[in-house]
């Protein structure tokens, strides 16, 4: 009898930080594990006096069967509801009409063609059906969304009279029967209240003067207000409104029967504005945009007010942004923005620049849904630098890259034709030019802009070589420009001040510049560990302990030592950070 009292809660979406997926929010840079938000479901609705719903089902295409057997099979279904199983006959009549689901399953295994009825009945006396598939549906619950609520040892709706009891508590209270699908799911809390609380509750709402009407639509909205006592945050709510003017006919206008709604998030949310708006200025903000409040319960307003805080906006500010907020859901407004902040991180821009922007032009990043940075480098024929500074220098433009407008290309800057020129007269300078294949082939080999690779070069030369140097190196691995100035710096340092080699090394062992400094730290931590132990030879070329493979390091150096491998195994741990 109380094998509801063990079902689960319906499934709840946590709200978390950062990411939005698009149809659900989840807001960046903060987790609030506090905050749920309900699945959004739509549930179907059938008429109690209608016809079946859905031409195909499990199969059974319902359009080639004939109205007039649709119906005999209805009418022995309610029959056999009403006067086999005593289910009252509203309710039978309810459950036989509007449970195409069922129904379709009932006619795969009956003979259709010709004495239906007969036929239907007959089945229902040998083989017992589980009332409570045609039950929910009739609710409004589709057969996925009512299975997790079935119990694999009770059949008969006559098992759980709690259940039976709170339903019709709620029908007789002015609730639809294909409403309270809806609320089962939301909160089965409510249909396990013993005998005589339900009413009590109901009736504690309407004392405090609350309509049935209105309480009709907050019980569809949020069933959650029936569960223990009265919710005096929900009736804080409803006081403050009514204390600006809202009345509760707007109040039942704003609600969505496809939403649950935390009342108390609902009031953290008034009280923030109103400690940070005057009260003509809150009655106006609010009257504009009553999703602030009931969109996803005020849990959208909370992760705006957090992504901004995260990018230093005053309270002041963000007070100021609401106020001026465009005519736009706020979810949307925050994926919008989070989408922004994606973009800058992508195209690479500085974090000081993102910040700036974010902070000086919210309202316009929140209402421009923008293309993928991938979309906009083919449209506007910029690579991602050009498309950072283009930003930067006019954020406005943003406003025109907005999905599903035309997008046109950026004026050409004349930069490729001033690089390409550059990058000629560096491979010029480096003695290409009496061949034009080699010409050809050292376009593709160097890569990068021409003033990078000038860059590149000459950081090469400011360490303390010659240029003749270093065009002999580079004719040996010209692969070593195509990393970036840092990266080059950097491992000369390596050589010089870790290894204590002179730079002039490079000449005779220039591809060590194309091997990572972890792989570099590495082997020479290796090298030195064995040769403290008398298991290396002490004169070993640098060249000999890089170049060779992985293998071969191991197999010729790390195991001549017990240890070795263990303390390989420790080293490469420890520069696994390392580039």
């Amino acid at each position: 009898m109380t094998h509801f009292r063990n079902l689960r809660k319906p499934a709840l979406l946590n709200w978390v930080s950062p990411y939005f997926v698009e149809n659900q929010l989840k807001p960046p840079f903060l987790e609030m594990g506090l905050f749920h938000i309900a699945q959004r479901q739509n549930p179907r609705l059938y008429r109690t006096n209608g016809s079946v719903g859905i031409k195909k089902c499990d199969g059974l295409d319902f359009a080639k069967i004939p109205n007039a057997t649709l119906k005999e099979a209805q009418a022995a279904l309610l029959e056999y509801f009403h006067c086999t199983r005593n289910i009252p006959f509203m309710d039978a009549e309810n459950m036989s009409k509007n449970s195409p689901d069922f129904l379709g399953k009932l006619l795969k295994r009956v003979n259709i063609v010709k004495d239906v009825g007969g036929s239907m009945r007959r089945f229902l006396c040998y083989y017992p059906i589980n009332e409570f598939e045609p039950f929910f549906e009739s609710l409004g619950l589709k057969p996925c969304e009512y299975t997790p609520f079935l119990h694999r040892d009770f059949m008969f709706l006559s098992d759980d009279s709690l259940l039976l009891e709170n339903y019709r508590v709620l029908c007789q209270f002015g609730i639809e029967r294909n409403k309270i699908g809806v609320i089962y799911k939301k909160a089965v809390q409510v249909f396990r209240l013993e005998f005589g609380v339900l009413p009590l509750k109901l009736q504690a709402y309407q004392e405090l003067g609350l309509s049935e009407s209105f309480m009709v639509k907050i019980i569809v909205c949020s069933p959650c207000v029936l569960i223990g006592d009265v919710d005096m945050k929900f009736i804080k709510v409803l006081e403050i409104l009514r204390s600006m003017g809202f009345d509760y006919a707007w109040i039942k206008e704003h609600l969505s029967e496809q939403d649950s709604y935390n009342w108390n998030t609902i009031l953290r949310v008034l009280n923030f504005f109103s400690a940070t708006c005057c009260s003509s200025e809150l009655v106006s903000l609010i009257s504009q945009h009553p999703g602030l409040l009931f969109e996803s319960s005020g849990y959208a307003v909370f992760s705006l007010i957090t992504f901004l805080l995260k990018f230093g906006l005053p309270i002041d500010q963000i007070s100021s942004t609401f106020l001026q907020f465009p005519k736009i859901q706020v979810r949307q407004f925050v994926s919008n923005l989070n989408k922004c902040f994606l973009l800058f991180h992508e195209i690479e821009m500085e974090v000081d620049e993102i910040w700036k922007i974010v902070r000086l032009y919210p309202l316009l990043l929140g209402s421009c849904r923008l293309y993928r940075a991938n979309s906009l480098f083919s449209y506007l024929n910029v690579g991602k630098k050009r498309l950072c500074k283009y930003i930067q220098e006019n954020p406005q433009e943003l406003s025109k890259w907005v999905i599903g407008s035309r997008v046109e290309p950026l004026p050409n800057s004349g930069e490729y034709t001033k690089s390409q020129r550059l990058k000629m007269k560096f491979l010029l300078d480096l003695g290409y030019g009496e061949n034009p294949d080699m010409m050809m082939k050292a376009f593709k080999v160097f890569r990068g802009r021409g003033r990078e690779l000038q860059e590149r070069f000459d950081s090469i030369v400011n360490a303390g070589l010659d240029k003749a140097a270093v065009s002999e190196i580079l004719s040996v691995s010209p692969q070593i420009l195509n990393q970036s100035k840092a990266v080059i710096q950097s491992k000369i340092d390596i050589l010089v001040n870790e290894l204590g080699y002179p730079v002039s090394y490079l000449v005779s062992f220039p591809s060590f510049l194309s091997y990572t400094t972890r792989r570099v730290r590495l082997r020479w931590a290796m090298y030195n560990w064995l040769k403290d132990h008398k298991k290396a030879n002490p004169d070993l070329a640098l060249s000999t302990i890089i170049a060779c493979s992985d293998k071969i390091f191991v197999n010729q150096y790390v195991n001549h030592h017990p240890s070795g491998p263990l303390v390989w195994q420790d080293l490469k741990a420890k520069f696994s950070m390392d580039e």
